[in-house]
């Protein structure tokens, strides 16, 4: 079983913690990309769209009569093979989303969290707490806990001064514990959270 030592925000050690079988799950790199890659397919607006021959205006009348002129028969003008005709086969809205199975969408969570335990990459403090929403506050106590890369903020419930606080500083992101997805924990270098944050996620996920 896993285990992280858990802070307080001045950077002292308070205690060694023992993480949910969750944390210490085999890393299985399959898994991820087949999370990040729904995740992706899901976010995907699919309204790209072009007019056929049938959505173009005009073209109602016969361009010219069926012969006797040498040229090729055309029953419209908005043929496609005409100048500001319709578009062959062109891309029409279209829904990319799928479902991805939930055994392996908790086995690709699992393994994310792995990963971050696995790099020492995962923070864990005993609270995160401003008495104010500044920016600089929040940047004295990522400093304060060594992180000086990217990092992924998640929060057990919503803490309107930890995310106004956040949202300024480039690579900084808040999650609360129902948003907790496999593409932010990948994307973003550091995890820093909470024990009540880590208790939740074995009551939703560590079944």
């Amino acid at each position: 079983m896993a285990s992280v030592v858990m802070v307080d925000m001045s950077n002292k050690k308070v205690k060694d913690v023992e993480l949910p079988a969750l944390f210490g799950a085999e890393v299985k790199g399959h898994l991820l990309h087949s999370a990040v890659v729904n995740q992706l397919a899901n976010r995907r607006a699919g309204t790209v769209a072009t007019k056929n021959k049938a959505l173009v205006s005009g073209g109602g009348a016969k361009p010219f009569k069926q012969k006797g002129t040498g040229r090729a028969r055309a029953g419209s003008n908005r043929s496609p093979l005409w100048r500001h005709g319709g578009t062959i086969f062109g891309p029409q809205p279209r829904d990319y989303s799928y479902s991805m199975p939930k055994k392996e969408k908790r086995a690709a969570l699992a393994t994310a969290f792995s990963s971050k335990v696995k790099d020492s990459a995962m923070v864990l403090v005993d609270k995160i707490e401003l008495a104010a929403p500044k920016t600089k506050d929040m940047t004295v106590l990522l400093k304060t806990l060594g992180i000086n890369e990217s990092v992924l903020i998640l929060l057990p419930a919503e803490n309107k001064n930890v995310a106004l606080a956040s949202r300024n500083i480039p690579n900084v992101k808040v999650l609360r514990m129902e948003n907790i997805n496999v593409y932010d924990l990948l994307k973003y270098r550091y995890l820093l959270t909470t024990q009540d944050a880590i208790a939740t996620i074995q009551e939703v996920y560590g079944k």
